[in-house]
């Protein structure tokens, strides 16, 4: 009994500790550059706009390699990503609504890949914002 439950504690833990490292961040400046390596020296893979957001997959000194909505990975530097909520649509032509229901007009529509910050939750909505201001509510299985 006691040795199952040695094998139930350190199985949690690690999986505790590999669920602890992902962790979600976002690009918090207008544009971040994706690198291939820990450094300012690895190739610019592509750049990422403000809200995008990753999930952390490892750390190396102050730079952090992320897993983004599509899958791809890459490396930014940790002065350009915060703790801060964000979603980006999955899907093309997403509807933005000026409330959260499709009752409510839309206000516009977004692409497929477009970063929004996420202001309020209400049930399966989520009311966002894009950089550039236009904002509106989105539902849920419309983004990452």
């Amino acid at each position: 009994m006691t040795r199952r439950l040695s094998f139930l504690l350190v199985g949690g833990l690690v999986l505790f500790a590999g669920t602890a490292a992902a962790a979600r961040l976002a690009v918090t400046v207008e544009t971040a550059n994706i690198r291939s390596g820990p450094g300012t020296g690895h190739e610019i893979l592509w750049q990422a706009e403000k809200y995008y957001p990753l999930d952390v997959l490892e750390r190396s000194g102050k730079w952090c390699r992320f897993r983004d909505f599509e899958g791809d990975t890459g490396w930014v530097h940790d002065s350009l990503v915060g703790d801060v909520t964000t979603v980006i649509t999955t899907k093309s032509n997403c509807n933005i609504r000026s409330g959260p229901g499709t009752e409510n007009p839309v206000v516009f529509s977004a692409d497929r890949g477009v970063p929004f910050r996420v202001l309020e939750k209400k049930g399966d909505w989520l009311r966002v914002r894009h950089a550039d201001g236009d904002g509106g509510w989105i539902h849920r299985s419309l983004v990452w």
